[in-house]
């Protein structure tokens, strides 16, 4: 028997409730000429939610496309990121007003009712663009995958990094002679690391930027720790909680030491901080474009692996096919070209920070030239990744519910064997629910 229909009040109370009146009529801006006004033979509606310098770097690739394949007309519209657009995009899925192609991160695809909101992919015709699974990291290709069918084309991964000033780490000791910093494996190590970068660091300015009252962050820093002590939240199954207290609490507490013994200070501007003279700071790899814009001497690599094993958070922005009661023929065909089109061709988004999924262009010769980029592309094989159920996933509800009880670890509101305690339970809280668009709870949300 199928299930219910989607309706506005599933989609705004999946989406977490935060769109306000009148957020659903916000322009959509799009580059070249309106395809839909236009006699091209073949016409796509590509929505994205990709501002600033990214926004500069698709536009540049779609205009690459563009010269390509001219009997293709592109109508691409950027949205508004977060939120906002998933809930845009839920609602034209539902209502049969969905463009031919979107963007979505990797870890929202679980929650946005794969097989309702979403079409799957033609793999063979993805095959006839030069598409093949092969070509992906493993684990990236899995996540995309749901009963048995490929929901998302990822196009990158964007992932949390150590940036270091190079000026700094001479000083202090920590620069090896590859120009790199240089190995850390244990927490002892890292904290003589920040010792040593201490004492060579300008007054006034904080050892390094940890964003430690920033729930996003907080909780992005936690996971890629989690990871590295072999951690996990739910049994294969997803039907019980194997969240460890004793593991979250020692992470917990190596992050809050960072505060505590001065290294990190709370509501600082680290990214200033960072280009004025701070020797590290952890940030997303989108800030690439930033710090190279500083002109500082500056590396970046994936976050250290002080618990003996590396992994470092990650997430996906990734092509989808949000549904359509009719999709097929000429728009979707074009849909898939251009998705492999970009994907194929993402030397230019790597200048934004990114790491390319498509793993041929890692080993290409432009790719390699990119700095810091070709330092911090191992971070693709050891990615520390968000469960793969409905509430999780950027701007998602486990960032918002879990994300806050971090950073109060991390502030000292809350100690860290009571915030590991608050986590399971919100965790168990989650488990229990029912995934609102879709009508399903997380353990019959789908599997690889």
């Amino acid at each position: 028997m199928g299930r219910p229909g989607l309706n506005r009040r599933h989609i705004l109370t999946g989406l977490g409730g935060l769109t306000v009146a009148g957020s659903l009529g916000f322009a959509a801006l799009g580059t070249g000429a309106d395809a839909l006004a236009s006699d091209a033979s073949t016409r796509v509606r590509y929505w994205n939610l990709f501002s600033g310098g990214d926004g500069y770097n698709m536009i540049a690739m779609l205009d690459a496309f563009r010269k390509a394949r001219p009997a293709i007309d592109v109508k691409d519209s950027t949205l508004q990121w977060g939120n906002p657009y998933y809930t845009k995009l839920a609602m034209a899925a539902s209502g049969s007003r969905a463009p031919d192609l979107s963007v979505m991160h990797l870890g929202r695809v679980a929650g946005f009712a794969p097989g309702r909101l979403l079409d799957p992919w033609d793999t063979e015709l993805l095959a006839r663009y030069g598409i093949r699974e092969e070509d992906f990291n493993p684990a990236l290709w899995k996540r995309a995958v749901v009963d048995g069918k490929l929901y998302a084309l990822p196009l990158d991964i964007h992932a949390q990094l150590t940036f270091y000033r190079k000026d700094v780490l001479k000083k202090a000791g920590l620069l090896g002679d590859d120009g790199r910093i240089v190995p850390i494996t244990s927490t002892k190590e890292w904290f003589d690391a920040l010792r040593a970068a201490k004492k060579a660091t300008g007054r006034g300015l904080q050892t390094i930027g940890i964003h430690a009252n920033d729930q996003n962050f907080a909780w992005w820093f936690f996971v890629t720790f989690y990871a590295q002590l072999g951690g996990d939240y739910f049994d294969p199954a997803m039907t019980d909680v194997v969240f460890d207290e004793d593991r979250a609490t020692e992470v917990l507490e190596f992050l809050r030491r960072h505060v505590t013994d001065g290294y990190a200070v709370a509501g600082a501007a680290d990214a200033e901080q960072f280009m004025n003279g701070s020797p590290f700071v952890w940030e997303g790899n989108w800030s690439v474009p930033v710090y190279s814009g500083a002109k500082i001497e500056y590396g970046a690599s994936p976050l250290p692996a002080v618990f003996g094993r590396q992994a470092t958070h990650a997430e996906s922005h990734a092509f989808v096919l949000p549904h359509q009661s009719a999709r097929g023929g000429s728009a979707n065909e074009a849909a898939h070209e251009l998705a492999a089109y970009i994907v194929k061709n993402a030397v230019a988004w790597a200048a934004g920070g990114h790491i390319p999924a498509y793993t041929p262009t890692l080993v290409s010769a432009a790719y390699r030239k990119l700095t810091p980029q070709s330092e911090y592309v191992s971070a693709m094989d050891h990615q520390a990744t968000e469960p793969k159920a409905w509430f999780a996933g950027s701007t998602g509800t486990l960032a918002a519910r879990i994300g806050p009880v971090v950073a109060s670890s991390n502030l000292g509101s809350t100690k860290p064997a009571a915030a590991a305690h608050r986590m399971r339970n919100v965790l168990e809280q989650l488990l229990a629910m029912k995934n609102p668009m879709d009508g399903r709870t997380a353990a019959q949300g789908g599997t690889a």
